[in-house]
């Protein structure tokens, strides 16, 4: 089902309902463009609206990209001293925030007025304990990189990531990871396969290729997928 959007303006708080599916592509595209014109200023980079509530009862889908993109939007709305906050989820969607930890930066309530009322209390500062495995991730996609950094970051990761070849190569002189994650958009660049290859002959590094349909996969699978994958890798 595609998605539509339906938002109004609830006293100093946007809520945005979305039917449907919310992924890779127009759908995601969709919602940003939506967000936008709803919290910021027309031909500006400010917000004139910081606090943002997704009604997503109705929403039957979300694939990597997508929760992403929420990712992407929430931590946009924080830097400007927002919040993006969830309400009344569908199954679907809660399953995916809990298998993939999501629930503490994507927090979720059971009513529109619930969610309102939560931006007026006292806002939880979170706290992440870091272990010394430090993971980069690179991809042409800011929402498939918004995804990874929240998932592993939440499994427990310190984890850093890079848009094109020359940022990625710069982190990983830079932070010496274990593990350099490669999205199949750096892999389909032209020099994509030959820098993967510089960064396998450092010592002490491993590499990880996400598979090419990670981003439209069920985020939920495809994050369980990733987190067991890089498990297995760093206890080999």
């Amino acid at each position: 089902m595609r998605l539509t959007l339906q938002s109004q303006t609830m006293e100093d708080v946007v809520v945005i309902r979305c039917r449907g599916r919310i992924v890779a592509g127009s759908e995601a595209e969709a919602l940003q463009v939506e967000l936008e014109r709803q919290t910021r200023i027309p031909g500006t980079n400010l917000l004139t609206v910081k606090w943002v509530v997704l009604q997503l009862a109705e929403v039957d889908y979300i694939d990597s990209s997508g929760l992403g993109a929420l990712l992407r939007m929430s931590s946009v709305l924080r830097a400007a001293g927002g919040s993006l906050k969830l309400c009344q989820v569908s199954p679907f969607v809660l399953q995916v925030l809990q298998v993939t930890k999501l629930l503490t930066i994507l927090p979720t309530h059971s009513s529109v007025e619930g969610a309102i009322e939560a931006f007026y209390g006292r806002s939880p500062h979170e706290t992440t304990e870091f272990s010394r495995t430090k993971i980069v991730c690179i991809d042409t996609s800011r929402d498939l990189l918004a995804y990874v950094r929240a998932l592993l970051t939440s499994s427990g990761y310190e984890v850093h990531t890079a848009s094109n070849p020359a940022d990625a190569k710069s982190l990983v002189s830079a932070m010496q990871p274990k593990v350099v994650i490669c999205g199949p958009g750096m892999l389909g660049l032209p020099t994509g396969e030959a820098v993967v290859e510089g960064f396998r002959q450092r010592p002490n590094v491993q590499i990880l290729r996400l598979p090419p349909d990670f981003s439209t996969a069920e985020a939920g699978q495809a994050g369980m997928d990733l987190v067991n994958r890089l498990q297995s890798l760093l206890t080999t």
